[in-house]
């Protein structure tokens, strides 16, 4: 159909290859909690997930079929999936996963992300945070961006409010012991500058 909304990423491959790289990465992101790829399959991985984190709340024998044919070592990840990850998000109504874009990685410089489970013992929202507030002086005010990072990052954590305080202690300790000064995101190159000056 000539103009037709796409309905999913083909990620120039065939239909079995495309599933194969989805269940991979699915299977490793329950494994790891976090992935770094493409954006592209990032944002096709994430749908898969989420799905999968939902036929695990539901906690069927027919979700539990559903994830044994997902996964590619169902032994090892569907017993942590209808466990420690379905009662980690049996209060939480969606929004398992999260994608944060990052610097390209790849020497084709594609685009970049981070895959990751929200809430894990690995979450990168939770860490910035956690940071952003280590840094801030006894004088200064919590901005309304950080503010909102807090109550999303601790909504429904369990004990996320202690959990923050803990971790910004810990942070505060590592800047005493010499933390190295912000750098910036794009260091300009010397071949820029001096492209520039002639």
């Amino acid at each position: 159909m000539a103009g037709g909304h796409m309905k999913y990423r083909h990620l120039s491959r065939s239909s079995s290859h495309r599933q194969a790289l989805l269940r991979n990465l699915v299977t490793s992101l329950f494994k790891h909690e976090t992935i770094t790829t493409t954006w592209h399959k990032a944002k096709e991985t994430q749908r898969l997930a989420e799905k999968l984190v939902t036929l695990g709340k539901r906690n069927t024998e027919a979700s539990r079929r559903r994830a044994h044919q997902i996964f590619f070592t169902p032994e090892k990840m569907v017993p942590k999936l209808f466990g420690p990850i379905r009662d980690r998000y049996l209060k939480r109504p969606g929004g398992y996963t999260r994608v944060l874009r990052v610097e390209p990685i790849k020497e084709d410089q594609a685009e970049s992300a981070i895959l990751e489970l929200v809430d894990s013992r690995r979450d990168m929202r939770f860490a910035m945070t956690a940071k952003t507030l280590a840094r801030l002086g006894k004088d200064e005010e919590i901005n309304e961006v950080t503010a909102r990072n807090v109550k999303k990052v601790t909504q429904f954590r369990k004990n996320g409010v202690a959990q923050l305080r803990g971790m910004v202690e810990r942070m505060k300790n590592v800047q005493d012991n010499h933390l190295p000064d912000k750098r910036r995101v794009y260091p300009e190159d010397k071949w820029r500058r001096d492209m520039h000056l002639k």
